[in-house]
């Protein structure tokens, strides 16, 4: 359907909401697609008419369409089963199940089972995820709201959310001109015709009297008569009498004229940008089509024309309403990100930067030496750091490999992410969806990708699936010379990487390597490149440097623009954030900038902006925020603009060092911004709300980086990136700690800390934040074992009598996230029949017992013991599922395995290791190695490894495939300090490094190697011995605990003490012998942990929320100054 077909639609939709057709209006918009109505769709959802809500969405979206509609499938499905057990109406319910929601089962079995068992219950709440479940309308509201947001996220309704603004009664508007333009045209106009049908054109009858006078409103003689009229479509319902040769040119259709630049008047067919073209209407590109000498219907070229106003921006639209005013969203300067939060070093020239997608705080920068780096804004580190190197030169072109020969410095042009972030590096490239949680089906956020060209020949693709971890995946030789630019589009739902270079060529890869598309015509190196769509229609701008923009489809037909760009030399095109918006930006030879924003319908300038001084060599670099915000950098300042006034808003000089054109980068929200300083590094601009991001630290960026990927063979597709060790081990401690170089300073933090770097320590309440569990003051029953749940939103802890309690967190205006805080205190929580968790201990001594816990990844089941049996929990109800391995020997540790919740790790108290399966309830293997009990057991699936420790301070690494010992370590013990002693065990993020815990030290192993290469030992003011260690959710943070009540906070790349907590901060007074015996970390808040006490006590800390985080990384002139720092004992003298 063309887009004036498509506007005739919204005009008939308007029509049919005036004259109260309601029943028409919905299904019109159903098959048209054109609008989805929000308001019609709450008032369904609201209703609990499901059927009607699901056959109004498949006009727009199927089950299958991407993970977006499936979740939004999902949730309506789920409460329509919900409602029917709510109603006892099983039958209903089994209905929905087989035939709703089975189709959910092949992408997680799980789920579909816990869906299922909730028939066994009397009564649905009774499900620990479910207990808080209102009433039905409630319930309904809810979700409303969910699904809102993943309608607003899927981009299958991506401007078809707002109704364009429109006058009332504007098809009526419509008739009338018309018939006011065929009475004009009447060869005898009469006063005041009588017209009685739209059904043939009007003309007036021959009157035998005087010529009467045209009924029009304005004067005949204000009127060009025009020699043709377009028609509304190929079946426009109302024709006109005459017709007049000015076609209404689509989106770019004056760009498809010659430079001499002809009118929309003098080409009454102006072919699309962004469809291939048939053979015989290649010529209409070339000239201006000559109106008919008679009065007619002139058709516009199809299919060439329809597809041609697909390009059109979407018109300006507000609200799901049909003739809604437009209203803009308000803004002020508080809005602009004027103030510098952070001033970060990169350690040579910062040539591109590019901020995550979805993770705010996430920046990648690219810089002149070749090096890329991934920073955390949040917690101002680098989070990895590779240097350009090339990984096969014998797939490189011999052009390239003489480059190399004379040593010709490579630096990074540009790095990019991926639209949905699944790809980073000099290309970053990976997809990794996931599964979680027992009523979220689909996880709409992923791993994170991005891209990378190099100023000679070269883009890479990494693999990224951690916050250390960037793994190469393909390397491509894609241009002669420089590549100057490269882009993410998705041409026919296929993620493809568009790349532009010094060879004059426009390059389309897939993310294996494989080239689709190769686009020439530019006649100099082409310099900017911006692929964009609009409905289904992808095209790609392309600028060089000779100024001339073109236009491009994914065929092989060639450019459909050839137009000049303002100072005809380097220009970069950018759209809006919603796409409606294109912006250019560039520099004349001469040095005179130029900002412009197109009339896209036209093919011409619409705005150039004012306010550019000075005369400067190089090119201008600009970005867009959002919908209302331009910022460019020149002159040593950042200038902003409104997108709607050509006059500069304001500027901003950042507090000095900006070089003369500082390169600059918005992140999605808007509220931070990334500027290029003059000495060698940036800065982060932010607002109001970008300050609070950063206090926040956003931990979404947390949760997808530490996602693990799936091993798959070298080469496979990106979906399947090998997660093999590197040549070398990413764990050495040297050349980068935590991508910095320990040879070079360290970044500027001149904004978090003193000139001076000091420990931080808390030694007052006041200074973090807490919460103590209720019931637990008090009780005398000691946590011996600690938990919290995989969602973030509960602890579990164990008492060393073997009984289990929880407390959940649930969403609040206090909290709305509903996840673990200590700014909220929790619920302790049991379910209404009153059980308790308790384990089998009859006839157990339970001081000399080793209570043990495993907690299932959905969170359903516990699994634990304390001296008797293994008890298997069910986490919704308390009921024990089943009981297995009765003593002796007693269980003394549990580990699920991690690829399968039916086999387990089992440490037992006769220094043996059971592998045991759950479902045939038999013991598969048996591992022997260590001499006293087992006391830890960790998984490794990157390695495939179990790695084991006891109390006999060993350390033992097992094969997972052959369950055969590789290798046994001893924990070397400080002279005149036991040799044994619990030791427990817990794998880095990056599943290679793995942190081993005694209370005699800290030691870091290389499991890939299975060889320590860190040790810290109790000194100074933590000379206690050790209770308990814990690595952060990122792996970046140690919180180790001591028996005389500190808590330390350690980097854990350096096992250097950054905090010191102080048992006066958070313990009472006067209570001397109270101290921490164990402690964990929160699984999506790095900055959280809880500790359990000796008293039964369990505690929630976290940094104050103007700190944001647990002490600052010592620089490197103080790591061998500080007092409280690392054992200077090298690898070789620890293993001695």
């Amino acid at each position: 359907m063309s887009s004036l077909s498509r506007e005739l639609v919204f005009l008939i939709l308007q029509f049919l909401e005036e004259e109260k057709f309601k029943e028409s209006v919905h299904r019109l918009e159903k098959e048209s697609g054109f609008f989805f109505n929000t308001k019609y769709f709450d008032e369904k959802v609201l209703a609990g008419e499901w059927d009607e809500v699901e056959k109004y969405l498949s006009g727009f979206t199927k089950v299958d369409d991407n993970r977006y509609s499936m979740k939004i499938f999902f949730e309506i499905r789920k409460q329509k089963y919900l409602e029917a057990l709510d109603r006892q109406d099983k039958a209903k319910a089994v209905e929905i199940l087989v035939q709703d929601l089975r189709v959910f089962s092949t992408f997680n079995e799980e789920l579909y089972k816990e869906i299922t068992q909730l028939l066994t219950l009397h009564n649905f709440r009774e499900n620990e995820q479910l207990s808080k479940y209102g009433d039905t309308k409630t319930a309904r509201g809810i979700m409303l709201v969910e699904l809102k947001k993943l309608i607003e996220a899927n981009p299958l309704f991506r401007d078809k959310l707002m109704f364009p603004t429109l006058r009332s009664s504007r098809l009526r508007t419509l008739i009338n001109q018309s018939l006011n333009w065929q009475h004009q045209l009447c060869k005898n106009p009469r006063p005041n015709p009588d017209i009685k049908t739209l059904f043939t054109d009007h003309t007036c009858a021959v009157s035998n009297g005087p010529l009467a006078p045209s009924p029009v409103n304005q004067p005949v003689a204000t009127l060009t008569k025009p020699t043709a009229f377009p028609s509304l479509g190929a079946h426009g319902p109302f024709p006109p009498g005459a017709a007049v040769a000015a076609a209404n040119a689509g989106a770019l259709a004056s760009w498809m004229a010659t430079a001499s630049g002809a009118s929309a008047v003098q080409a009454a067919v102006a072919t699309p940008a962004s469809m291939p073209l048939p053979q015989n209407q290649v010529s209409v590109l070339k000239r201006p089509r000559t109106p008919p000498a008679t009065p007619g219907i002139v058709d516009y070229q199809n299919p060439d024309h329809e597809l041609m106003k697909r390009l059109r921006p979407a018109p300006s639209v507000e609200e799901a309403t049909y003739p809604a005013p437009r209203q803009l969203a308000p803004w002020s300067l508080d809005d602009l990100p004027l103030k510098a939060a952070l001033a970060l070093h990169q350690g040579s020239t910062v040539t591109s930067m590019e901020f995550h997608p979805m993770q705010n705080t996430s920046l990648l920068v690219g810089s002149a030496t070749g090096e890329i780096t991934l920073w955390e804004l949040a917690v101002r580190e680098k989070l990895v750091s590779r240097p350009f190197k090339i990984w096969d030169m014998a797939n490189c072109s011999l052009q390239f490999q003489a480059l190399v020969a004379k040593e010709t410095p490579i630096s990074v042009t540009r790095v990019a992410w991926s639209p949905d972030g699944n790809f980073i590096g000099k290309f970053l490239s990976m997809n990794c969806g996931i599964l979680i949680g027992l009523w979220s089906l689909v996880s709409v956020s992923v791993a994170s990708c991005a891209g990378v060209a190099y100023t000679k020949h070269l883009i890479h693709l990494y693999a990224f699936s951690g916050p250390n971890d960037i793994r190469q995946h393909i390397e491509i030789d894609a241009h002669v010379g420089a590549v100057n630019d490269l882009a993410f589009a998705n041409p026919n739902r296929q993620l493809c990487v568009v790349t532009c270079g010094d060879d004059k060529l426009i390059k389309v890869w897939d993310v294996s390597g494989r080239k689709h598309f190769t686009f020439e015509g530019h006649d100099a190196p082409v310099y900017s490149i911006c692929p964009h769509h609009k409905e289904n229609i992808q095209f790609i701008f392309s600028t060089a440097i000779d100024g001339k923009i073109k236009a491009w489809l994914y065929d092989n037909m060639g450019s459909r623009v050839d137009y000049d760009a303002p100072g005809k030399w380097c220009t970069t095109m950018l759209y809006s954030a919603d796409g409606t918006r294109l912006f250019s930006c560039g520099t004349s030879k001469e040095g005179e900038s130029f900002l412009v924003e197109w009339n896209e319908s036209e093919g011409s300038i619409k705005r150039t902006y004012l306010g550019f001084q000075k005369k400067l060599a190089g090119v201008v670099q600009f970005d867009t925020s959002k919908n209302h915000f331009l910022a460019v950098g020149e002159d040593g300042q950042i200038k902003f603009w409104d997108m709607d006034n050509i006059n500069v808003l304001t500027s901003i000089d950042a507090e000095g060092g900006l070089p003369a054109l500082p390169r600059l980068r918005y992140n999605r929200e808007g509220n931070l911004l990334a500027v290029t300083t003059a000495d060698n590094g940036f800065k982060i601009l932010a607002n109001p709300a970008g300050f609070r991001s950063l206090r926040a630290m956003e931990t979404s960026a947390f949760e997808t980086m530490r996602t693990p990927v799936d091993s798959s063979v070298p080469g496979a597709p990106v979906a399947s990136v090998s997660c093999k060790v590197e040549r070398g081990s990413p764990v050495r401690l040297s050349p980068m700690l935590n991508g910095v170089d320990p040879s070079k300073p360290r970044i500027d933090e001149s904004t978090d800390k003193p000139k001076s770097w000091q420990l931080a320590e808390i030694l007052d309440p006041t200074q973090c934040r807490q919460a103590t569990l209720p019931d637990t003051a008090g009780s005398s029953i000691k946590v011996v074992r600690l938990l919290y749940t995989n969602s973030g939103s509960g602890i579990l802890a164990l008492g060393f009598n073997g009984i289990q309690r929880f407390w959940k967190w649930v969403r609040s205006e206090q909290n709305p996230s509903g996840k673990a805080t200590a700014s909220v205190v929790p619920q302790h929580w049991q379910p209404n029949s009153g059980l308790l968790m308790t384990n089998d201990v009859s006839g157990v001594n339970l001081e000399e017992a080793a209570p043990c816990i495993a907690l299932s990844k959905n969170d359903s089941y516990v699994m634990s013991a304390a001296g008797g049996k293994v008890s298997l929990f069910n986490m919704m109800t308390f009921k024990v599922m089943t009981t297995f391995m009765p003593p002796p020997p007693a269980s003394t540790f549990l580990a699920f395995h991690p690829q399968d919740n039916n086999i387990i790790a089992i440490g037992m108290e006769d220094s043996t290791i059971h592998i045991y399966n759950v479902r045939v309830d038999e013991v598969k293997s048996k591992l022997k190695g260590h001499q006293k009990r087992i006391t830890g057991l960790a998984f490794s699936t990157t390695l495939n490894i179990l790695v084991s420790s006891g109390a006999d301070a060993q350390i033992c690494f097992w094969s997972i495939d052959t369950w055969e010992k590789r290798k046994s370590v001893s924990i070397q013990t400080p002279a005149g300090k036991a040799s044994n002693g619990d030791t427990r065990v817990q794998f880095h993020v990056d599943q290679i490094r793995i942190l081993a815990v005694h209370e005699t030290q800290l030691v870091i192993f290389d499991a890939s190697k299975m060889e320590c290469i860190q040790q810290w030992i109790p000194q100074d003011s933590l000379s206690a011995p050790i209770s308990s260690a814990v690595y952060a959710c990122n792996s970046q943070l140690i919180y180790t605990t001591f028996r005389d009540g500190n808590i330390g906070v350690f980097d854990a790349d350096t096992l250097r003490l950054r905090c010191r907590i102080s048992p006066s901060a958070y313990l009472p007074q006067g209570n001397q012998s109270l101290s921490p015996l164990v402690v964990a970390a929160h699984p999506q808040e790095p900055n959280q942990f809880a500790v359990g006490l000796n008293d039964g006590s369990v505690k929630v800390i976290e940094p104050t929320e103007a700190e944001g985080k647990w002490g600052i990384v010592p620089p490197s002139e103080a790591i061998n100054t500080s007092p409280s720092t690392t054992s200077n004992q090298t690898p070789e003298q620890l293993q001695r």
